[in-house]
């Protein structure tokens, strides 16, 4: 943690392949969450280092970045994963005095996931294949061609985790990036383009900093941009729609959630018990995946309960360092006050608490941190705000069902459709529910365990598109198709295609 007095770092936006003085002398304060003090002040950013920073990027595309061959690029990702893979405890570091998260998961999961994507992308894009199509004297074959420059625009919960998600597939089919990390977690950005402009040419990789509201907003109406690939809330997306939208640009929205964790009687219930806890409240609960609406068979609420209380009051806060914390603090006093409100609002709602919901006191230096208990809450109505609007935080919701019939209608009862985690051992009722529930992915027996050539995405307000895999290839490059007529005779000039 910064020292109390310490001078706050200056983190600049990084412009053809240097960091450099934004075009405005006003600044943003970073805070670090698990103390509250600040450690790094932003450029509040503006229109004008946007229009650089794009500027830039299309230059750098038309310079040579978007003729650069396949194989090329992905050795230039297999570089830069073994470069952060060197470089992972200070990034982890970073990462989690940026977030307030657990030092141990940013070492387990956020570095190794970010490493994991750029070599993923980097033998994606080597294995890639398009399709060819042969007929009478003619041969029809499709190329993937990049857009140019691109935005990514990405949250503060998984910073590096899902700036990396993009921008691995994105320069892996020959576009520049212009990347705006979340004005809260600015660190690992900023470590990240350092790490780059020693392996990618100058102007492949930009990045500005600022509030969504200015420089988010222009990123997106700038005319170079191409494509906007988006993660973050549900409001906050349809405004990024709405901006692109006259201009036609490619658009993937990955939103928010208020996803069911549905136990049935037949289920392990002290492992769905274990699953259901790490769903609901990993990373304090701010993962748009959280399982934050936990759906459990009337038969077996009472033990599944006590179950579940046992571990959540097991659940550790306490300094992010310390290898034995289960949780940090909240990303700032804002979103923990914004928390607060929904712990109110379930009072209201006819919630009973089991237990959380308070805030703990720390010791210093964490007693300015933005900490709150973990709260499990029961008795709420399905309908009621609190177990339909998503909170993001740690906060769940505990809810009976008597059937098989009221989950699925329960599970779908809410306008988000990202994810769904079902616990039975019932091969059929899991083939039933999976095809059933309205949600872009749903695991059985298990929760977040990804595979990244699957699609990653959402129905309903969770969003637009899918990410992963040849999903993310296909997004970030346009298809386009060849038609050769490779021989002389009676073939005609036009055939009928079938099908249609």
């Amino acid at each position: 943690m910064k020292p109390a007095g310490a001078a706050l770092q200056t983190l600049r936006p990084f412009l053809d392949g240097v960091f450099t003085d934004p075009a405005r002398d006003e600044w943003l304060q970073v805070q670090e969450p698990a103390c509250g003090r600040p450690w790094a002040r932003i450029p509040r950013g503006s229109e004008e280092d946007v229009r650089r920073a794009a500027a830039g990027a299309r230059r750098a595309f038309e310079e040579g970045w978007g003729r650069t061959a396949p194989g090329e690029r992905a050795d230039l990702l297999d570089q830069a994963a073994a470069a952060l893979e060197a470089r992972s405890e200070e990034f982890a570091r970073c990462e989690s005095r940026d977030t307030g998260k657990p030092l141990r998961l940013a070492r387990e999961l956020d570095i190794p996931r970010a490493v994991a994507n750029l070599r993923f992308f980097a033998g994606a894009l080597r294995h890639d294949e398009t399709p060819c199509h042969e007929s009478a004297g003619v041969l029809n074959y499709t190329s993937r061609r990049p857009l140019g420059p691109v935005a990514l625009i990405t949250p503060w919960n998984l910073p590096l985790y899902l700036l990396t998600w993009k921008l691995a597939p994105a320069l892996a089919m020959g576009n520049t990036v212009v990347a705006k990390p979340s004005e809260w977690t600015p660190g690992t950005a900023t470590l990240l383009a350092g790490l780059l402009a020693e392996i990618l040419p100058p102007g492949v990789f930009q990045m500005v900093h600022g509030l969504g509201e200015t420089a988010g907003r222009a990123l997106v109406r700038d005319p170079d941009i191409r494509a906007v690939s988006f993660t973050g809330g549900t409001a906050t997306g349809a405004e990024v729609a709405r901006s692109a939208a006259p201009a036609f640009k490619k658009l993937s929205l990955e939103l928010g959630g208020k996803n069911p964790t549905l136990v049935f009687a037949d289920a392990d219930l002290e492992e769905a018990a274990a699953g259901a806890v790490r769903a609901a409240f990993t990373n304090q609960g701010q993962i748009c995946l959280c399982g934050s609406r936990i759906l459990v068979e009337a038969s077996v609420l009472k033990p599944f309960r006590e179950a579940l209380v046992e571990r959540v009051r097991a659940l550790r806060l306490g300094d992010p360092a310390d290898p034995a914390t289960d949780l940090g603090a909240l990303i700032s006093a804002e979103h923990r006050d914004r928390v607060e409100s929904y712990l109110a609002l379930a009072r209201e709602e006819g919630g009973r608490f089991l237990t959380g919901g308070g805030r703990p006191p720390m010791p210093e230096p964490l007693a300015g941190g933005y900490w709150l208990e973990p709260a499990l809450v029961e008795g709420l109505p399905a309908a009621s705000r609190c177990a339909t609007e998503e909170i993001f935080g740690p906060v769940a919701s505990l809810h009976p069902f008597r059937d098989e019939a009221e989950a699925l209608r329960l599970a779908n009862g809410v306008r988000y459709g990202l994810c769904a985690s079902v616990w039975t051992r019932d091969l059929d009722r899991a083939h039933r529910l999976g095809h059933d529930l309205e949600a872009g992915m749903v695991w059985v027996n298990t929760w977040l365990l990804r595979d990244l050539r699957t699609p990653f995405g959402g129905v309903k307000d969770s969003g637009l598109g899918r990410e992963g895999g040849r999903w993310s290839l296909e997004f970030f490059s346009e298809a386009r198709n060849l038609c050769i007529r490779y021989c002389a005779g009676d073939v005609p000039a036009a055939q009928p295609s079938r099908p249609t």
